[in-house]
């Protein structure tokens, strides 16, 4: 079976950007920065990126490319059946994640509906109400919900050149463009600068431990890292592509989405005196009502500005799906001898059953909860505070201990037609402090330090 690759190095950087840029670049991020010294935070965040983000980075391309295979194969080519326990936490992490991740994305296809609509424009408690009727309605949010998983099927069922490259081409430079609009918009407004020092201006009273630990922590997730993401693009990689350049480059892509957010939200929240909440209540109630408040003497304008945020949302949501879907339909498809469509019904399927079980968890069925958290909170949790970290530690000990130094190598260097000036800088990083690095947020995140 020929295997399938990207076609043009512009294709396979923007996709796999568009897997790293997701919802968590447009609400977690910003609110992060602002809450942990602004300037101050983003600092010790591109410090980690550059020591810790990037090597992750290169360590997955090194072994996706190296194997041409699914992320469960990929580990067993040099490990053997016990390394490829890797692959598999892989595949399962990436899964379970999409099973949630696109309920939330179906919350965004509902706002971007209830935008365009005008359901939007009432006060902040009809607002607020709104969120909590409808995330617990127990059919709206699933059909949405199957809706979302429905396009990304399609896109991952055409193939990597006819449906993932050619889907990251239109929807990167458009994300790009709705962002740099919104962004103009929210910085025009009286008394934007205000947000704009809050996110900017370094406040290093703010810096604590902490700090540390969340801008390590979104150095490391932000940029899809412990999912079998990368190994499985990377699988599609020409023996042209310059790893460590294009790890930098989506680094840098990643990075300026997430920024650009902050410059989106805080502006327009300082100009109307709000506080911007963390997760669900920024995006779902508090940006409505800063929407509406901030765009009232034009309430034409507040309208498109929200119809727009949403339809980032949504693109911002989409990019991140296609990539967690073709985790698990390259594994079936090349695994179990299915076709690609067939292997795209089976992840689409079991996605859909998780996905309408953390949407009804919601509020719409009683005793779908566990430890008084609802299904969506808890597999999020277990999967980023567990899962996530497991498999990029793995992966670091994989590349840096067991995968022959001379495989590394080559595909460091491109078999030599690059400098290897760096890799003994790159080998240090993967086998001593990412992995070390990893094991901390790893007992942070579980609240042992």
């Amino acid at each position: 079976m020929e295997r399938a690759n990207f076609g043009s190095r512009l294709g396979m950087i923007l996709a796999t950007a568009g897997s790293a840029v997701g919802l968590g670049n447009i609400w977690r991020f910003p609110y992060t920065t602002g809450e942990n010294g602004g300037a101050a935070f983003i600092v010790i965040y591109l410090v980690f990126i550059l020591l810790l983000g990037i090597p992750g980075m290169v360590a997955e391309f090194v072994v996706g490319r190296s194997a041409q295979a699914n992320a469960a194969r990929a580990y067993r080519v040099a490990g053997g059946r016990l390394w490829g326990v890797t692959g598999y936490i892989g595949i399962f992490t990436a899964t379970t994640i999409l099973g949630f991740y696109s309920v939330v994305a179906g919350w965004c296809l509902q706002y971007l509906y209830a935008s365009i609509v005008g359901d939007l424009s009432g006060d902040p408690a009809y607002v607020a109400q709104y969120f909590s009727e409808y995330s617990s309605e127990p059919l709206r949010p699933i059909l949405w919900t199957l809706l979302f998983l429905l396009v990304t099927h399609l896109v991952v069922r055409s193939g990597v050149r006819k449906g993932i490259e050619k889907a990251s081409k239109v929807l990167m430079p458009l994300l790009f463009v709705i962002l740099i609009f919104l962004v103009v918009a929210s910085c025009t407004l009286p008394g934007a600068s205000e947000g704009i020092k809050f996110l900017f201006q370094p406040d290093f009273s703010k810096v604590t431990t902490n700090t540390l630990f969340e801008a390590l922590g979104q150095a490391f997730f932000s940029l899809s890292l412990g999912c079998a993401c990368l190994v499985t693009y990377s699988s599609y990689f020409s023996r042209k592509v310059r790893l460590l350049h294009s790890a930098t480059q989506v680094a840098i892509i990643d990075t300026l989405v997430a920024i650009l957010a902050g410059m989106m939200i805080f502006p327009a929240a300082f100009a109307v005196g709000v506080q911007p909440d963390s997760g669900p209540s920024l995006v779902f109630i508090t940006l409505p009502n800063v929407f509406h408040q901030a765009f009232s003497a034009m309430p034409l304008v507040g309208h498109i500005i929200s119809i727009l945020f949403y339809a980032l949302l949504t693109l911002a949501a989409l990019t991140s799906t296609i990539s967690m879907h073709e985790i698990g339909t390259a594994f079936v498809h090349e695994e179990l001898k299915m076709s690609r469509g067939k292997g795209a019904c089976v992840i689409t399927a079991v996605c859909a059953v998780i996905g309408v079980f953390c949407s009804l968890s919601m509020g719409a069925v009683e005793g779908l909860t566990i430890g008084g958290k609802d299904l969506l909170d808890l597999l999020d949790d277990f999967t980023s505070q567990i899962l996530l970290p497991l498999g990029s530690m793995l992966t670091c000990l994989y590349v840096g201990w067991r995968l022959p130094k001379t495989t590394v190598l080559n595909e460091f260097t491109n078999d030599g037609t690059l400098s290897a000036r760096l890799f003994p800088v790159f080998l240090f990083l993967i086998r001593y402090l990412c992995p070390i690095s990893i094991f901390v947020i790893f007992i942070h995140q579980l609240g042992l330090i």
